[in-house]
């Protein structure tokens, strides 16, 4: 495949494949990804497309329906359906995602599950050899549990019950108790996969230069935003002295009612005849921006409700359990991990 640097420049339009990115954040989701995309396309030397997660070269993990929409995974667009997006199956059509990236602008994506894909860094760099990497790591018990609220609100997770999600692990490695959603890709479910962080990492060093590879700690970009995006900006070489706007998204959540979100979304997607002709009905009447606007209100004022605080007895469990992980993490960057994820007094 040609490269953006067999193209002439890092910045370059190919003539006969048009724009390469140049960069691509590449997860974790619940994060802070989105927030780092929100803030990053609003630089005026970088071009991010709206379509948030084009997830082109994680092709493990794109088996099409299966896959929730974008917007349920960390944000905001679709995976097949538009704002101008969804799954790009051709090379065209995923770089014309970026025909619109200014010549002297660095162009750049974010799909939060190519950390997690076992292929996405290999496919990344046989079309992008410069690519400059941004990855988000976090403290494993707190991240696992915010992704299994996410996937819960997807609607995909079936286990409400965090602990229960987690002990599910081994069977739906056998394909049992894997919800009709993600029967095609069951390893979205496979928690411990998420936090094998040195593992990640290392497909990335494989076949990109350590200097391209920025790898943030969440706690970092929560405790001191606009410096963490000074850097980011500094490592994209564009203007690092541009005004920088500190944007949280996505916060986590939990469903308070589960019959009543159920019951919400099948009218919002049409899932069954009874919900097929209410949201037809709606439709005639209500114009498309208004429907939305009352769908999310509906879920933030009746659905939705703040996280309950952590279970700590399972919390304890899964820092036990990953307490290697962070040891090698630590070790791996060079950073000292252990104390400030609390893992010091982890036996």
């Amino acid at each position: 495949m040609t490269t953006s640097a067999e193209q002439g420049s890092p910045r370059g339009r190919g003539a006969a494949r048009g724009r390469v990115p140049d960069f691509f954040i590449v997860g974790h989701p619940k994060c802070g990804t989105t927030a780092l995309w929100e803030m990053l396309r609003l630089h005026p030397q970088i071009y991010m497309p709206d379509v948030k997660e084009p997830r082109f070269f994680a092709t493990d993990l794109q088996p099409g329906s299966d896959l929730p929409p974008s917007s349920e995974l960390d944000t905001t667009s679709g995976s097949r359906r538009d704002a101008g997006g969804g799954y790009r199956r051709t090379l065209g059509d995923y770089l014309s995602l970026f025909e619109d990236a200014g010549p002297a602008q660095s162009a750049g994506e974010a799909s939060p599950l190519y950390l997690v894909s076992q292929v996405a860094a290999g496919r990344i760099a046989k079309v992008q050899s410069a690519a400059r990497i941004i990855a988000i790591l976090r403290e494993p018990a707190g991240f696992l549990r915010s992704l299994h609220l996410q996937w819960v609100r997807s609607h995909f997770e079936t286990a409400k019950d965090f602990r229960s999600a987690i002990s599910l692990e081994e069977a739906r490695r056998e394909g049992k108790c894997v919800p009709r959603q993600l029967r095609s890709r069951p390893q979205l479910l496979f928690y411990s996969e998420y936090v094998r962080y040195v593992e990640q990492l290392r497909r990335y060093h494989a076949v990109f230069g350590a200097e391209q590879v920025l790898v943030l700690i969440y706690d970092d970009f929560r405790i001191d935003n606009e410096g963490t995006m000074r850097r980011v900006l500094r490592f994209l070489d564009v203007d690092d002295t541009a005004p920088v706007t500190a944007t949280e998204v996505n916060p986590s959540v939990r469903m308070r009612s589960q019959r009543l979100d159920e019951l919400v979304h099948a009218v919002s997607v049409g899932r069954s005849p009874v919900a097929q002709a209410v949201k037809a009905s709606v439709k005639a009447v209500v114009p498309r921006g208004l429907r939305r606007q009352m769908l999310s209100a509906t879920q933030r004022r009746v659905v939705l409700a703040a996280p309950r605080p952590p279970d700590e007895h399972l919390t304890l469990e899964l820092r036990r359990r990953f307490r290697s992980e962070v040891v090698a993490l630590s070790e791996y960057l060079g950073r000292d991990l252990i104390a400030l994820w609390g893992y010091d007094n982890v036996n």
